[in-house]
């Protein structure tokens, strides 16, 4: 059975806690102001370790980052053949995570951006001493506008978390050349979907609401939105092959004709199993079981995640509130309702 103990991906740091029997919210109660609750951590890199050490502050921001890496995954791939469940066996990956796929890079590049997504919000929402709200943005304010409020720290955000998530792929012992370069490349890729989904928010002042004057702060898009733009790139990623260009050696698309490699393409090195079918060696849980959708076209629908073989139909009846009513002051009534649904498996 292959399996690979790794130490770089970012969830790996909350999925360690939890294997040794400490739950968030009871790593939360320790407060992080140990440096010795970083042995804790057995799934860190010794650079994520010292770095533990010395930055102990970020560390609530960072497990938060791995729960959140983890959710996100599963939710935003929840109807397709791969659905993410293999990130609960952190740090012990199988193949599909572990050998360089496309669904390796998305998952980089995703808990990149979470994490430096995380300890940009911790800043501004003053959770960390270390750093506080975003300067106010370089470009100038509009007529209508002023600078202001408390924007989301996204440098100190970058600054930390690259060095957190990129800190095991600068070390030859994590994995061969091409690997390291594949993960530091969509590292960036992810950080750069974080960069790309800034957004400017505004409130208001004026007499009775009439926003005569706003002001104005950079934030940071919700993790959801930037991880539907990541997973698009996932699914028009290259493949490519570590191979010399000039003095150096470097990943390039391995089709010759193919357009070269962008700084905002993910990129993978092994092409990944189509996931039809149960297959330990390949990664793969198949999709036997798993519920699709009778009328969709979609990567839900029963033709693609069934794979051909057909699917079950079964009814669920479902009790849910119903005809709810407000009542003065201050309940709200509601009657329970029946239904029964249609439901499909696959073969």
């Amino acid at each position: 059975v292959y399996k690979q103990y790794m130490k770089w991906p970012v969830f790996n740091v909350g999925l360690s806690i939890q294997s040794r029997g400490l739950c968030y919210s009871a790593t939360f109660s320790l407060g992080w102001n140990q440096t010795n609750h970083c042995k804790l951590l057995d799934a860190l890199a010794h650079e994520q370790l010292q770095l533990c050490r010395r930055n102990i502050e970020l560390m609530h921001s960072i497990v938060h980052a791995a729960k959140m890496t983890k959710n996100t995954c599963q939710n935003t791939f929840g109807d397709m053949r791969w659905n993410c469940s293999s990130v609960e066996k952190a740090p012990r990956f199988t193949p599909d995570l572990a050998k360089g796929t496309r669904e390796s890079a998305f998952v980089f590049s995703l808990a990149a951006a979470v994490v430096s997504h995380s300890i940009a919000r911790a800043c501004s929402s003053g959770e960390l001493p270390s750093c506080s709200c975003a300067p106010a943005p370089a470009e100038q304010a509009g007529p209508d506008f002023k600078w202001g409020g408390c924007g989301d720290n996204l440098h100190y955000g970058l600054q930390m978390g690259s060095a957190f998530s990129d800190a095991p792929m600068r070390n030859s012992r994590s994995g061969s050349q091409p690997f390291r370069l594949m993960n530091l490349h969509n590292n960036a890729v992810g950080r750069q979907a974080l960069i790309d989904a800034q957004e400017t928010n505004c409130k208001c002042h004026g007499v009775s609401g009439s926003c005569s004057v706003k002001t104005c702060w950079k934030g940071l898009h919700d993790i959801n939105h930037i991880a539907m733009d990541l997973k698009s790139k996932y699914l028009s990623a290259t493949k490519v092959i570590h191979r010399h260009v000039g003095t150096r050696k470097q990943l390039v698309p391995r089709e010759l004709d193919f357009r070269p490699v962008r700084e905002s393409d993910l990129v993978y090195l092994i092409s990944s199993s189509d996931y039809c079918t149960y297959n330990e060696k390949h990664g793969s849980l198949g999709t036997q079981n798993r519920q699709c959708n009778k009328t969709s076209n979609d990567s839900g629908s029963c033709d693609i995640m069934c794979c051909g073989r057909g699917y079950n139909a079964f009814t669920e009846r479902i009790v849910e509130r119903c005809q709810c009513k407000y009542h003065w002051c201050c309940y709200v009534t509601c009657k329970r309702c029946e239904r029964t649904v249609e439901r499909y498996v696959c073969k």
